[in-house]
């Protein structure tokens, strides 16, 4: 894999690209076994998260990653900063390139943000999408895919994409970039997805996407998915009445007990997290056995790695390997 300057939406990664940085990810999953988990492999280089929007999985993800590379961190939050006080994408990004930078982590509540400030003059430096508006947030699509990469094939992932495995993702379409990443992902690593969704959290156009969708979650289920992923409902981006009440999103789109219990056996339960107990997911659930969630959260170190050790290393695919593990 070569030229992957930036990776800003999980569709512009075709099946070699996105598979290269899963087997990267293997690798730098190996490091994490060590009694010193740590890579020399980027010692030198500055990465800086912008984080304009508030977020602890991913900024906790993406530190750890660049420290266990080896690189030099800093971080940036928009409470207490010059933002609060007026300041722009662009300033704030020129004050940070100033210091001397090599990559840029941005979260940021426009869409489209991270391509602006990656096609700008602003700034010299690889620039990671860690989610922008509704848009996309393709480094959780990428740990997404890789949770079900391992959940499938074990010790054999290397090499391997998700032919044939069926996902079904249940909630909030509308707002989340996290259906979006792994909308632009998945398909292309070969698995076949379907929404079901309220219509009115199904975005206009859907059924334009390389999907099926629908608003029968029981339907969904008795159709024995390889994977069920729910998803947040976002109330901070909801300015509307898109369903009556709670509790009857609960009844008829969330994963409660009864639900759970006529789940396939093999069906493996996802949720990009933070999760709403009692709400998309019932804690039987989230905590069964069956529950890949924290596998995702543990995941996403690993991914974190594999992508900013190849947007750094001018895309070229080694792994750890070959980027200087002993």
């Amino acid at each position: 894999m070569t030229g992957l300057r930036h990776l800003l939406a999980s569709a512009d990664l075709d099946r070699a690209s996105a598979i290269a940085l899963l087997d990267t990810a293997e690798d730098m999953a190996d490091v994490a076994t060590r009694r010193v988990p740590k890579l020399p492999t980027l010692q030198g280089r500055t990465v800086a998260n912008l984080f304009f929007e508030d977020s602890t999985r991913t900024r906790l993800s993406f530190e750890a990653a660049a420290k266990r590379l080896s690189a030099d961190v800093i971080t940036f939050s928009a409470k207490g900063s010059s933002v609060s006080k007026g300041e722009s994408l662009k300033d704030t990004a020129q004050t940070i390139a100033a210091m001397g930078i090599d990559a840029v982590v941005l979260r940021h509540a426009a869409s489209g943000a991270a391509r602006v400030l990656a096609e700008s003059a602003w700034i010299d430096a690889a620039v990671v999408n860690a989610g922008d508006g509704t848009h996309d947030h393709p480094t959780q699509g990428l740990l997404d895919a890789y949770t079900m990469r391992k959940a499938r094939h074990g010790a054999d992932s290397r090499g391997q994409g998700l032919d044939g495995l069926r996902v079904t993702i249940v909630g909030d379409v509308l707002h989340s970039r996290v259906a979006r990443a792994n909308l632009g992902l998945l398909p292309t690593l070969g698995a076949r997805v379907h929404l079901v969704a309220p219509r009115t959290l199904l975005p206009f156009g859907a059924e334009q996407w390389p999907v099926t969708t629908s608003s029968d979650l029981d339907a969904a289920i008795a159709d024995a998915p390889d994977v069920l992923m729910m998803l947040r409902i976002q109330q901070e981006r909801m300015h509307a009445a898109y369903f009556p009440h709670e509790r009857e999103y609960a009844g008829f789109w969330g994963l409660d007990e009864e639900r759970f219990a006529r789940l396939h056996a093999d069906t493996m339960v996802m949720h990009p997290g933070p999760m709403n107990r009692g709400l998309e997911i019932s804690a039987a659930a989230a905590d069964s056995e069956r529950s890949l969630v924290l596998d995702q959260v543990a995941n996403g170190v690993a991914i974190r790695m594999a992508v900013l050790y190849t947007v750094l290393s001018g895309g070229r695919h080694a792994g750890a390997r070959e980027a200087g593990a002993a």
